[in-house]
């Protein structure tokens, strides 16, 4: 612990999987974490309790994503609780399961306000509040440069054109020494793969057999990459799209 002390970080979608992996990991480097959650607030409260629980400092808000309005609603709950920020990870995000040929406009808008207008929103209305030198940290994933399961492909779309802003932001904002990273997972064993991965060892083993190294990613594999992006040793890399999927792209 130590790293991050006497900075803030908001990390949407921080109660569960990936989200409440990353904030705790904050929370553990020595930030104060403001763990956003959609719907779940038993679970946004359980992350805090965790990062208390490890010596570490956070409060949770709530906002529902993807709706006129999220991302100046998220920051007014935010500043009734915390003056600024230095680390801003957007990682709420949802999936799908229909395909191409069944994905009708309502689907496709949900995607993307959520997945792609929601950070870019937060951002925006952040720059105000980012501290000069802070940090911007987007959750992406393989399937922006790998079209490895067909069905995903408006997912993909949606992390796409985030992958885009995060290079056009860095540009922005490198003046005032933010950074803008992109981290992309590929596989990991959260509650959102529950369903087709876990007590299913047969997909497990498919999903394994993806990664040169042999195995399912965990949401530690992934926090672990955003707290360097997020410390000082992260300083010069900016503008990227970071692999974080245990080698499984072609």
């Amino acid at each position: 612990m130590g790293t991050l002390n006497g900075r803030t970080a908001l990390v949407t979608g921080g109660s569960r999987g990936i989200g409440r992996a990353i904030a705790e990991r904050l929370g553990r480097d020595g930030a104060r974490v403001a763990v956003h959650y959609g719907t779940n607030e038993t679970a946004a409260k359980e992350t805090v309790a965790a990062i208390e629980a490890a010596g570490g400092s956070a409060f949770a808000i709530g906002q529902e994503l993807g709706v006129p309005g999220d991302a100046a609603a998220l920051w007014e709950a935010f500043d009734r609780q915390a003056e600024g920020v230095d680390i801003l990870v957007n990682n709420a995000g949802i999936g799908t399961s229909q395909p191409f040929g069944q994905t009708d406009e309502a689907e496709y808008d949900r995607l993307f306000a959520v997945n792609a207008k929601a950070p870019y929103f937060l951002s925006q209305l952040g720059l105000d509040r980012l501290r000069d030198g802070g940090r911007v940290i987007n959750i992406s994933s393989g399937l922006s440069h790998a079209a490895m399961m067909p069905e995903t492909l408006t997912y993909a779309m949606t992390k796409g054109a985030l992958d885009v802003f995060t290079k056009y932001l860095a540009k922005v904002v490198g003046p005032r020494g933010i950074t803008v990273n992109a981290v992309a997972p590929g596989i990991v064993d959260t509650d959102i793969n529950a369903a087709w991965l876990r007590d299913n060892e047969a997909a497990q083993a498919q999903a394994a057999g993806f990664s040169a190294l042999g195995r399912v990613g965990a949401p530690d594999d992934i926090a672990d990459v955003v707290a360097f992006l997020a410390s000082d040793d992260g300083r010069w890399v900016t503008g990227q799209w970071i692999d974080a999927t245990g080698g499984s792209l072609p």
